[in-house]
């Protein structure tokens, strides 16, 4: 019952749990001009099957944006590929997958996860990269080691997704203060803008939305030559209203079965999240 209630209420975050209930979520978003990228939930697995699951749910995943024609790509963690069982198991992995979304004119973007993880899922996307170049990768503005990363990753001409971070990191390797955190953001994002291959600008900060949009128009940069992200559930208004300005707008929508830590997360980042949630606990 408990667990029934908590789906209930992470519905707003995750679109279903399974790929038909993701495609009709996506849809809608597509029908609204904002295009998707389809996240099959699930992450730190610790067995190969479990792992070589969580590969046919994206072969599938694929197979339905392709067959449904939306306007969507995937995105994925390497531990839910296997990275804590094996290096080459996760790369076999990601190229089977990258393999198929090349068929299928589609995209794969590797998220970041912990900073336990940072340097592995650097030194994978960059060996992935090699081979395929339908591959982006994300990078997080509160660590320190990220604009070092960011230039390695422009020179390269990979397409990266900037976003502040969600996981709780330590003082040496990670700015602790938001206003620190919105400045490095805005560093990092001024690189990619003015050098990056089709950057991704993730934020639901509205400092950095307006800053993004006045930055780009004082640049000469186009609408065309980047996109604002963000997560479904979160701030549709503004998604909604980025998209009728003709900005390109990506909503990251999640599905599956191994939602909780997802939503737990969602709940962490932002105080409104958890207000929606006491408010719809106790309605009558």
């Amino acid at each position: 019952m408990l667990n029934h209630t908590l789906f209930f209420l992470a519905k707003r975050f995750v679109a279903g749990q399974n790929i038909e209930e993701a495609v009709h979520v996506v849809r809608a978003l597509n029908e609204r001009g904002i295009t998707a990228t389809l996240d099959v939930l699930g992450e730190n697995v610790e067995d190969g099957h479990a792992a070589e699951n969580a590969v046919s749910s994206y072969l599938t995943t694929l197979d339905c944006i392709q067959k449904a024609q939306l306007r969507s790509n995937v995105s994925l963690k390497l531990t839910q590929m296997g990275l804590d069982i094996s290096r080459d198991f996760c790369y076999s992995n990601l190229a089977r997958i990258c393999e198929k979304a090349g068929a299928c004119h589609s995209y794969v973007r590797i998220d970041m996860e912990g900073s336990k993880y940072t340097e592995k899922t650097i030194s994978v996307f960059l060996d992935l990269f090699r081979s395929y170049k339908s591959v982006g990768i994300v990078i997080q503005a509160y660590l320190y080691r990220s604009e070092q990363d960011l230039r390695r990753l422009i020179d390269i001409g990979a397409r990266v997704r900037l976003c502040k971070g969600a996981y709780k990191e330590p003082a040496d390797i990670a700015i602790q203060k938001m206003p620190e955190i919105r400045e490095n953001f805005k560093k990092l994002a001024e690189m990619l803008l003015l050098r990056g291959n089709y950057p991704a600008i993730a934020t639901h900060d509205d400092a950095l939305i307006r800053w993004a949009k006045d930055y780009t128009r004082s640049h000469n940069i186009g609408k065309e030559r980047f996109e604002f992200q963000m997560l479904y559930g979160v701030r549709s208004e503004t998604q909604q209203r980025l998209a009728q300005e003709g900005y390109n707008m990506r909503v990251y929508v999640p599905f599956g079965t191994h939602w909780l830590p997802y939503f737990y997360r969602r709940l962490r980042e932002r105080r409104e999240n958890v207000y929606f949630v006491l408010k719809n606990l106790f309605k009558g």
